[in-house]
């Protein structure tokens, strides 16, 4: 059976509706663009409408109330989702642990986002790094976010390690040095990862700026 998203009916005065949406908001730990409301007269009170409020599909955190950073870190996104006019769910977790440090997964799903992605997935960096500094501030010290769209990301880090290994492979039979395209620090960091205990060569990052590559240089033999 699927599972019923919050919904609350109440009975208040025309001009105080948004109020009572803003407390249901506050009670629900939503930002106001994660809930749909309706309204309609309320034949058994006069001067009083109906006012429906119901959470949008996918807007409960999965991991339960009482982790307070995946609340806010998903109501700051839909947040800026909203002033940038995009219409999506937002679906949030806890990621693999890397370091002693669990980071928190915000994906974006719908339709037609692209654009969040940008070239390269610059768009998309941008709008994690501004998520992760107002989640950082608001919860008064560094929170580990992690943004995607679609699972993007998920499917460019295993791309990027699949190149990866084929590319040591030609490192090694060839003897001779293997280069990536420039990339941003990230994926660089993917790369390196991917190759970590790969036998036989070992990984550097060289360039300037937006230039900065990785190359897999082989181990003499």
């Amino acid at each position: 059976m699927a599972e019923q998203q919050p919904t609350v009916e109440l009975s208040v005065a025309a001009d105080e509706v948004e109020a009572a949406v803003a407390r249901t908001c506050a009670e629900w730990r939503l930002a106001r663009a994660e809930v749909r409301v309706e309204t309609r007269p309320d034949e058994g009170a006069p001067g009083q409408v109906r006012v429906r409020v119901m959470a949008a599909r996918g807007a409960i955190v999965a991991a339960g109330d009482d982790d307070e950073d995946l609340a806010r870190a998903r109501q700051v996104l839909a947040e800026l989702l909203a002033r940038m006019g995009v219409a999506a769910e937002i679906h949030a977790s806890r990621g693999e642990p890397d370091g002693g440090i669990t980071p928190i997964v915000l994906d974006i799903q719908g339709l037609d986002l692209g654009e969040l992605i940008g070239h390269k997935g610059e768009t998309l960096a941008a709008l994690q790094y501004i998520a992760r500094l107002i989640v950082s501030k608001q919860a008064g010290r560094s929170v580990d976010l992690i943004v995607d769209v679609q699972g993007h990301k998920k499917r460019r880090e295993e791309q990027l390690g699949r190149l990866a290994h084929r590319l040591a492979e030609q490192a090694v039979e060839r003897q001779r040095v293997m280069s990536f395209e420039p990339m941003p620090a990230n994926e660089r960091r993917i790369i390196h990862l991917a190759l970590r205990d790969y036998p036989g060569v070992q990984t550097e990052s060289v360039g300037e700026g937006t230039h900065r590559k990785v190359t897999i240089i082989p181990h003499p033999r």
